[in-house]
């Protein structure tokens, strides 16, 4: 558990999917802590039930709703020119949305569902909130999971329906490790911080679509390792709150200590995975000068 007192008042967070869950933990931690916390959720009626709760349960009344579907890049860019529009400064992003299973599905953006919610929808999210991330010391916490062990790239296929869901899912947060530690080192030279979390085994309801014998095999899992879900945002609350959160970035962490990634995160492939999600998500880079080439001038 994150044992830290710290205050956040003053500060501005946005935690994807807030409704429920991880996120949600996350966001009522946060709002009690004094921050400004914008829940950004597909589900406008869950995420202001979610609001009034964080509300009422906090006596922080500076927590907003705003809507956000990640597996709609345009929803995605709609979101971000609001946030520029309303906000001064952005001090913590957390990526904590993300889904288990899309059938194999393409977005209206003809991205594979699962890719897009878990990585590259995520990534445009990041690259579009720099500008007001950089305005100050910040903080960006994506969530990954210990299956990006078991997880691959292959930037030929990433697109194509060519695994199943449970072996997307493990690619997906693979390329979440890939693209914290490409993104940390593309800023080293700002004050802006980028780290992957590993909730623990929880269960939140992402498993609710797999078919029956994964399902069945997650939530045993989940039985064994007797995590609640505020437990699961411990490490989240870890990364926003305490000194460690503002001075370490391109790392992993479980449990809010630091664990090594997979072997197969380098500097090679992170490099390739960017540049190729730049041209899946059509990303212009416009006032992120540097940031898509090798040369860091940001």
């Amino acid at each position: 558990m994150c044992t830290s007192n710290a205050v956040m008042t003053g500060k501005v967070v946005i935690v994807t999917g807030a409704n429920t869950g991880i996120g949600f933990e996350i966001a009522k931690s946060l709002a009690k802590r004094g921050a400004k916390v914008i829940l950004a959720c597909r589900n406008e009626e869950t995420a202001c039930i979610a609001r009034d709760k964080i509300i009422a349960q906090t006596n922080n009344s500076a927590v907003i709703f705003k809507p956000l579907d990640l597996a709609s890049l345009k929803s995605v860019r709609a979101f971000c020119q609001d946030i520029i529009e309303t906000e001064d400064k952005l001090d913590i992003l957390v990526n904590n949305a993300g889904i288990a299973s899309s059938s194999n599905t393409y977005t209206e953006d003809g991205i594979i569902e699962l890719m897009q919610v878990n990585h590259f929808a995520p990534f445009l999210l990041t690259l579009l909130l720099m500008p007001l991330l950089k305005k100050q010391p910040s903080r960006i916490l994506n969530t990954s999971s210990i299956l990006h062990y078991l997880g691959a790239v292959d930037l030929v296929n990433l697109n194509k329906k060519s695994c199943n869901d449970v072996k997307c899912y493990m690619n997906s947060k693979l390329c979440n490790v890939l693209f914290t530690a490409e993104l940390a080192r593309r800023l080293r030279e700002t004050e802006v911080v980028v780290n992957a979390i590993h909730p623990g085994i929880v269960n939140t309801g992402i498993s609710n679509n797999l078919n029956v014998l994964y399902a069945t095999f997650f939530k045993i899992w989940c039985w064994f390792c007797q995590r609640s879900v505020l437990e699961a945002a411990q490490t989240f609350i870890h990364l926003s709150v305490t000194d460690e959160g503002a001075s370490v970035s391109g790392k992993y962490f479980v449990d809010c200590s630091e664990r090594f990634m997979s072997w197969n995160v380098n500097e090679k492939v992170g490099r390739e995975l960017f540049d190729l999600s730049i041209k899946m998500v059509k990303y212009d880079g416009v006032g992120l000068s540097g940031l898509c080439s090798d040369k860091f001038a940001i």
